[in-house]
């Protein structure tokens, strides 16, 4: 993770529907300083590793900052993934013959089964991330929570919509009781098309893989959460 620096990057989202422009520009702020904290930190690492080791004392403070790496980068690339599936005039749904929807019909019983799980692993009690993951080795989806940001992502399997449920993604629009109705209006701007993208990515930020099985037409068992 050395010598990387990251630019954070700008998204036009103002006037979606539910999420106002203020909770943006303070979303984006605080997503800027995951971007600001994780060079930091590869900038300290950096300088452990400038004689080509790390000396026995050094290894407290080293193995302190490379644990919070983890908070921090998963902090960047999460809100990059989740300010990049949003859209003015998103949809609630995409169509159900799209390739998403066939996937998500083929790895739950149907779409809709999907939906009602990952709205509910958007309900649970708690702050963290709901996000709906795609298994490139079996081609099937599921919907999985994530906590502080590195604890509960899955090795190897790709986002393909995520939803911040921290409350700072909606507490200056809704009370904290009302995240429900967050959950609408996030579903009121996906932008399918982004989604998409991710099931065959192109965009770097969209996946990690660059191949991808196809989905399994039918049959296939459901990860569990």
């Amino acid at each position: 993770m050395t010598g990387n620096q990251h630019t954070a990057k700008k998204f036009d989202l103002s006037g979606l529907n539910g999420i106002s422009d203020r909770t943006l520009e303070m979303h984006f702020k605080l997503y800027e300083g995951y971007v600001a904290e994780t060079n930091r930190l590869n900038e300290k690492i950096a300088e452990f590793l400038r004689d080509g080791k790390v000396d026995q004392e050094e290894t407290p403070a080293y193995s302190e900052i490379t644990r919070r790496m983890g908070f921090e980068y998963n902090g960047m690339v999460l809100h990059e993934y989740y300010f990049g599936n949003l859209t003015r005039q998103g949809s609630p749904d995409p169509p159900r013959d799209s390739p998403f929807a066939r996937a998500a019909a083929a790895s739950f019983s149907s779409y809709d089964v999907w939906k009602a799980d990952f709205l509910s692993v958007g309900k649970m009690r708690g702050v963290g991330w709901a996000i709906c993951a795609l298994d490139p080795e079996r081609g099937t989806l599921s919907n999985h929570w994530v906590s502080l940001h590195e604890i509960g992502n899955v090795a190897g399997f790709s986002p393909l919509l995520v939803m911040d449920v921290w409350e700072h993604a909606f507490l200056l629009d809704y009370k904290p009781a009302e995240r429900t109705k967050y959950i609408e209006a996030f579903f009121s701007n996906v932008c399918w098309d982004t989604v998409e993208r991710r099931l065959s990515p192109r965009d770097p930020r969209d996946v990690t893989q660059p191949q991808r099985r196809r989905p399994m037409a039918s049959g296939s068992q459901r990860a569990s959460h």
